[in-house]
């Protein structure tokens, strides 16, 4: 790729490992920037490491829990002691577990979906911003979704709902630092076979169910009539987090065929 937007840029990229993170820190690494790949899952994150690697970039990996506030802090901590200062930061971690009608949830479901894709975004927002506001610069993509007007994914879509306030929210609050926060919501992503399931449990016996109603419905709501790939999702955010976008902030871009939510 001729173009490099983020030469000798650190980039933080979440949920890394897999699906939307792996395509989107391979396309900051191909652009020049040199990606830190925060994720759980230690082999397939080594794995994209090597393939940046492989390819010329530059990489490292962190093994974070980002649900938790330590996590993000960490996160922050490494990258810094690792490279100096950080760039981007492109908050990704997050993705439905069950699918199911709302009063079929049990709490403690309820709680895990908000942990899984809430938290993530407010404590890597809050532990990055100290280094940006110190270099008064900086970009960050939170990741949404268009789930926010779906079926069968209440706290999910709830979770990612709050996705969006922090985006809007927190650009207003930056902007006098030269930092920017920006959104991009998916559609449905065929990302292939997950690595690491969302739900280590396995399916219900009426999931499958509840899951093809969420597919039937995106589809249909879809104009146009398919899913996205990770690497259209990655091109997105790739903009957003360059400079290419430097008068863009506050804004939420669905990525998602046609689909708003």
């Amino acid at each position: 790729m001729s173009t490099q937007r983020f030469d000798g840029k650190v980039c933080i990229v979440t949920g890394a490992a897999q699906g939307i993170g792996r395509a989107t820190a391979l396309r900051l690494a191909a652009e020049g920037g040199r990606v830190v790949i925060a994720d759980r899952a230690e082999e397939q994150a080594r794995g994209v490491m090597e393939e940046i690697r492989a390819a010329g970039g530059t990489a490292s990996v962190c093994l974070a829990d980002l649900e938790t506030a330590e996590g993000a802090r960490m996160l922050v901590a490494d990258t810094r002691e690792r490279f100096g200062s950080i760039d981007v930061a492109v908050h990704n971690v997050g993705g439905t577990i069950w699918a199911q009608p709302y009063w079929e949830y049990s709490e403690t479901e309820i709680e895990r979906e908000i942990n899984r894709s809430l938290w993530p975004t407010l404590w890597c927002c809050h532990a990055v911003l100290p280094t940006m506001m110190e270099r008064r610069r900086g970009a960050i993509v939170n990741v949404g979704s268009v789930a926010t007007r779906g079926i069968n994914r209440v706290p999910y879509s709830a979770a990612k709902g709050g996705v969006v306030a922090i985006t809007t929210c927190l650009a207003m609050e930056v902007a006098p630092y030269d930092i920017r926060v920006n959104c991009v919501s998916p559609g449905g992503v065929d990302v292939g076979e997950r690595a690491v399931p969302r739900n280590p449990d396995g399916m219900k016996d009426s999931e499958a169910t509840h899951w093809q109603a969420v597919i039937d419905q995106t589809i249909a709501d879809t104009p146009m009539r398919r899913f996205g790939t990770p690497d259209e999702l990655a091109s997105a955010i790739a903009f957003l987090a360059s400079d290419d976008a430097s008068y863009v902030t506050g804004e939420t871009l669905c990525v998602s065929g046609g689909y708003k939510g």
